[in-house]
């Protein structure tokens, strides 16, 4: 899989050069630290993947991006995670916040690498089709309540709180919640495992819900949530922290 990196930090293109480097289905064809370096290269040759920060003072990379007719797949790099919805929004692999932990680096190239073996499009000339044109990413889940399923759209779910027999499943701005027979192991099979962590024994959380992240809380829509000491370096690493 052939890639590039763009990032206007010298630094920052020696680390994830240096974890590419470590696999073997990874070939990193070109690095820039102005992304319109890049521009002739995603056209003459052959790119897989861009690896592509989004702070940069020549273009943000979100707008880079944008401007790309016929974009290879991309995964954003980044010290800002306040950009995650508007990245995701342009289907992006996955989005890393800095500093990138390096299992985090794994899960995201893994999955650009089963984009691309999914792809049943043959390729016009040597420019990959627009990520948006494989499979989007699950956008809803069905959970059984009472007599019949409910379909629950992801980015609604604020937290899953476990209770004696049942999980509280909370709805974005709203009061309302949803009661359903499942275990958390059931119900964290269907969720997407980079946008809902286990934080707690207690609780799972939608990290495009919180609000602010204290030394043992995390604040969703003024309610408190612990931080389990057996998951508080899982969490604080998926985040960045």
């Amino acid at each position: 899989m052939k890639c590039i990196i763009i990032d206007d930090e010298p630094l920052a293109i020696d680390i994830i050069e240096e974890y590419c480097s470590k696999l073997d289905f990874v070939d990193v064809v070109g690095t820039f630290t102005n992304p319109l370096d890049a521009i002739s290269v995603i056209k003459e040759s052959k790119v897989d993947l861009i690896f592509c920060d989004i702070q940069m003072p020549q273009i943000s990379g979100i707008d880079f991006i944008t401007s790309l007719d016929n974009r290879p797949l991309f995964i954003f790099t980044t010290a800002y995670s306040q950009y995650a919805v508007e990245g995701f929004d342009l289907n992006a692999v996955d989005y890393l916040v800095k500093p990138i932990p390096y299992h985090r680096f794994i899960k995201a190239v893994s999955r650009a690498k089963e984009f691309l073996s999914k792809k049943d499009k043959p390729m016009e000339g040597n420019v990959f089709p627009s990520i948006g044109e494989i499979s989007e990413p699950k956008k809803f889940i069905f959970v059984k309540a009472e007599y019949e399923s409910i379909k629950i759209n992801l980015d609604e779910i604020e937290y899953i709180q476990g209770l004696k027999d049942y999980l509280k499943i909370h709805i974005l701005n709203t009061n309302k919640t949803i009661l359903t027979l499942m275990n958390f192991k059931e119900i964290l099979d269907k969720l997407p495992s980079d946008q809902f962590l286990r934080v707690h024994k207690s609780y799972v959380v939608n990290v495009n819900s919180i609000k602010t992240v204290q030394r043992n809380r995390i604040v969703i829509n003024d309610v408190r949530i612990p931080i389990g000491d057996s998951h508080k370096a899982e969490f604080f690493s998926a985040l960045g922290l």
